[in-house]
């Protein structure tokens, strides 16, 4: 079988999109398919191509034996409305032109959000005449309205009517949360073609490592209790409320936050821990994932926030599989569907979410209880272990995908 992968992020980028899309990939090369990937130079999320990438037209390149297919486009930082959807369409454009010049593939799957890039799909298959599947990762143009990135009416209605086209067109669509689902079916989308792939974790590449490490010490961090953020500074995940509770708990000098990434709010929080004067709380740029598993080692908690909206309690954030993988218990400000799973891998303690007083209060306890932390974290990796290993994972949308495209005599079976 032949994908045609179309996704708007990919290595080197190491944000969750990325990372989801190039671990499937790869694992369906190992198992004997051929994998093309169409994506922009890296650029996320400072809107800076990286070092030894140019925004070219056209460029090949191959990642463990997958054919990457690089296209120009407009590269912004990742904020502001308009230059964004700018970023995004160009990309949708480049896209569908590239299509046309590469080998006839057997499916295309696109990636959504950013909804342009799943939209491509669309115009792929039908100038190539294969299948579509429609991943979805966030409902959008939702996601974007719940964080009040749009208002304007007439807009989000004509988003909202191109949302309803892809899933009505679309062959298959893989949403990762359960409640997508169901939202897709309250829209009139038949159920019989939605098959639901939640994220996972490479078990391999995610395991736990003594906090002892060399970054510890490089930090400071070698005699604290580190209770760690890894991931997105954006709109919708109100880190407001880590600073909040460390200045709560501010006299525990013991207590160290750390958090670790890049995004639109960056700059907002490191003025707000300034005018906070908060010693106890580190900040670091995005890491390169090679030093991800060494900044794992040294937490003591994984924190996993999303702004209180409804929108949110029907999505399960990456970083819940990385942590419950790296034996992390879990502070988890976000409800709904999220919730049900760390409760079921009885790895943490669910807080209200942008509730300060309630994440420093189950900051404390973990910190008197190290025997509970052990617990928590022995707990979390056995159930990731079970439910969430990409392997697995990899291999169910392959079948969903080999299944799209059952009707082609090229398609060949999927490898198990």
């Amino acid at each position: 079988m032949h994908v045609l992968f179309l996704s708007h992020y990919f290595p080197p980028e190491v944000n969750a999109p990325a990372t989801r899309t190039y671990e499937h990939c790869r694992q369906w090369v190992k198992d004997g398919h051929t994998v093309t990937v169409v994506t922009c130079a890296p650029n996320h999320p400072q809107g800076k191509v990286y070092g030894g990438y140019k925004n070219r037209l056209f460029h090949r390149e191959t990642k463990d034996g997958i054919h990457v297919v690089r296209v120009w486009t407009y590269v912004t930082a990742n904020e502001g409305f308009l230059k964004r959807t700018l970023n995004y369409i160009s990309y949708m454009a480049s896209a569908v032109v590239a299509a046309l010049f590469l080998p006839k593939a057997d499916v295309v799957l696109s990636t959504s959000p950013q909804f342009f890039n799943g939209l491509a799909g669309y115009f792929v298959s039908r100038l190539k005449r294969i299948p579509w599947v429609l991943e979805i990762r966030d409902l959008w143009p939702e996601s974007i309205l719940a964080v009040g990135a749009i208002k304007n009416q007439m807009l989000i209605r004509m988003l909202e009517r191109v949302e309803l086209f892809a899933y009505r067109h679309a062959d298959k669509i893989v949403p990762v949360t359960d409640s997508f689902k169901r939202y897709m079916i309250g829209k009139g989308i038949d159920g019989q073609k939605i098959t639901v792939i939640k994220n996972g974790v490479d078990l391999e590449q995610y395991q736990p490592l003594d906090g002892h490490n060399a970054v510890a010490k490089e930090l400071g961090l070698e005699d604290k209790f580190v209770v760690s953020y890894f991931g997105t500074h954006g709109m919708a995940h109100h880190l407001e409320t880590i600073f909040e509770a460390a200045k709560e708990i501010s006299g525990c000098t013991k207590i160290q936050f750390l958090l670790v990434g890049d995004g639109a709010e960056r700059q907002k929080l490191l003025s707000m821990r300034s005018r906070l004067g908060l010693d106890n709380v580190t900040m670091l740029e995005q890491q390169p994932k090679s030093k991800m598993r060494e900044l794992w080692a040294l937490s003591h908690i994984s924190l996993v926030l999303l702004k209180k909206s409804d929108l949110f309690k029907t999505v399960i954030p990456s970083k819940i599989f990385e942590s419950l993988a790296m034996e992390k218990p879990i502070l988890l400000g976000v409800e709904g569907e999220s919730a049900t799973l760390l409760t079921d891998a009885q790895a943490g303690y669910c807080i209200e979410p942008e509730n300060a007083k309630d994440l420093a209060v189950r900051v404390l306890e973990l910190f008197n209880n190290r025997q509970l932390c052990h617990r928590f974290g022995a707990s979390g990796r056995a159930f990731v272990m079970e439910h969430f290993d990409r392997v697995v994972l990899a291999r169910k949308l392959a079948r969903v995908v080999s299944s799209a495209c059952a009707g082609n005599s090229v398609a060949q079976t999927v490898v198990l």
